[in-house]
């Protein structure tokens, strides 16, 4: 290998060292197929509830051509760092030192929920009921059976009038509303 073409690997490596410790699995993306329809059946604004190395990136380009408004919501400053590296005038990156104080205004086609809830008494759950009546479409990332107690996810649900479970590949991915009817999803 050439001089020059190490010292870009070195140089790359030393940019994203800060980096090593995401996970970059697999089940880390699997709620893409779903969120990819609800993005793409809807024109409105756009918010993600926690970054990432998968739904960021998507989410950006996605927004990109018709500059359509997306938010993303972070906690972790290591994810907050990524993220701004999207920051764009359509594109506006938000720090959340405290969730539940956080003031969600306005109304979004799509909310995406994938935020790191550790620690915290507060759910996902809770989040999404947050947007039960200014949001079109709920997208639920680790929605399987499993997640339900983690995420406080069984006892919102009652208060969607549409689910839809996608099942395709693990973990789960759960869409809900009150105002979309869910059943194309399954085509």
């Amino acid at each position: 290998m050439n001089n020059r073409k190490q010292y870009t690997l070195r140089q790359r490596e030393q940019v994203n060292e800060k980096f090593k410790h995401i996970n970059l699995e697999m089940q880390t993306s699997t709620h893409f197929p779903m969120l990819i329809k609800v993005v793409q059946a809807t024109e409105g604004p756009i918010i993600e509830l926690g970054s990432g190395l998968f739904s960021t990136p998507l989410l950006h380009w996605l927004c990109f051509d018709k500059k359509r408004t997306l938010i993303t919501c972070e906690s972790y400053l290591h994810y907050l760092e990524f993220a701004n590296k999207f920051k764009a005038d359509f594109h506006d990156i938000r720090f959340i030192k405290d969730w539940e104080k956080e003031n969600f205004e306005g109304r979004y086609s799509v909310v995406l929920i994938d935020h790191n809830v550790n620690g915290r008494k507060h759910t996902r759950g809770d989040d999404a009921l947050r947007f039960k009546d200014i949001a079109d479409y709920i997208v639920l990332h680790d929605a399987g059976d499993e997640a339900h107690e983690k995420y406080g996810y069984a006892e919102m649900y009652p208060q969607f009038k549409y689910r839809y479970d996608w099942k395709g590949c693990y973990p789960h991915t759960t869409v809900l509303s009150n105002f979309k009817d869910l059943s194309w999803l399954q085509n």
